[in-house]
């Protein structure tokens, strides 16, 4: 009996370090859930281009979109039409910055944006130049 008693207490001590080791990841896992669904409809993908689509017809969030970048002193490089789709590419510090916002239907717009540092990718930026248009367009 006492040989069944120790594999008791042995198997349920197994199993709560398998439970706590299984259950540490949630808690980050948890924490960045909560960190990206914090910006307002802003998705991420795992490269760090950050996306958004408004219900706004696309001149207007180029508008906007310009709008945002001169607020947050950002440096317009060009603007152009590329294969449906308007690509805007500005310079912040030693950041370089592609925007392309396409024309889903006559009043829905697709923003991808990408702030790079050389070969890294800054979301935080990608993701504040979102925020601030939407902020824009809100305003509108």
């Amino acid at each position: 009996m006492a040989a069944a008693g120790r594999l008791w207490i042995f198997s349920r001590g197994a199993i709560l370090v398998t439970a706590a080791v299984a259950l540490a990841g949630c808690e980050a896992m948890a924490v960045t859930a909560a960190g990206i669904g914090g910006s307002t409809g802003v998705s991420h993908a795992l490269g760090g281009i950050t996306y958004r689509t408004f219900t706004v017809p696309l001149p207007r969030v180029k508008t906007a979109t310009l709008s945002a970048l001169n607020r947050m002193q950002i440096k317009v490089d060009s603007s152009k039409k590329v294969e449906g789709a308007e690509v805007i590419t500005a310079k912040a510090t030693d950041r370089e910055i592609e925007i392309e916002l396409e024309s889903l239907s006559p009043t829905t717009t697709r923003m991808r944006t990408v702030a790079k540092k050389g070969l890294l990718y800054d979301s935080a930026t990608a993701t504040e130049i979102i925020l601030q248009t939407e902020r824009i367009l809100g305003s509108a």
